[in-house]
């Protein structure tokens, strides 16, 4: 008996600290849109230059965000807002734009985050970027 609790206490405390340890980050940053392949379902493009995909089987959420190419604003933390069954949101927060000079082009950037365990792609998914958001249909 004390050797199983001996062995669990570690296993235990490996899957606690596993369970804290979600990525917030992108996984990925590129200049231009998701390729058609691997996009599910994406959200309708509005004249601020802000687009959400569903990436693969809705395990990825992407933005895309057109503005500078050689000033781009990328993704920096994905947040879930309000849960799956209570709204669905995330807020997406970016890196300072750069002060040096940039160009009068309209490019999108776009930024790959792993989905939120708490959010779902069976519910329409709110996407909250500096102030603006989009809504992003059921995958």
């Amino acid at each position: 008996m004390r050797t199983s609790a001996l062995i669990a206490l570690p296993v235990l405390a490996a899957s606690l600290l596993l369970a804290g340890c979600t990525v917030t980050g992108p996984t990925e940053n590129f200049s231009g849109l998701p390729d058609e392949e691997h996009v599910a379902q994406e959200s309708e493009g509005g004249d601020d230059g802000l687009q959400a995909f569903w990436i693969g089987e809705g395990d990825s959420i992407a933005i895309a965000i057109s503005g500078s190419s050689t000033c781009p604003v990328i993704g920096s933390h994905i947040s879930v807002v309000e849960p799956a069954g209570e709204g669905n949101t995330v807020a997406i927060t970016t890196m300072p734009v750069s002060d040096g000079p940039c160009t009068m082009d309209f490019v999108p950037h776009t930024s790959v985050f792993w989905t939120p365990s708490k959010v779902t792609p069976a519910e329409p998914l709110t996407v909250q970027v500096d102030g603006r958001e989009v809504v992003l249909p059921v995958k």
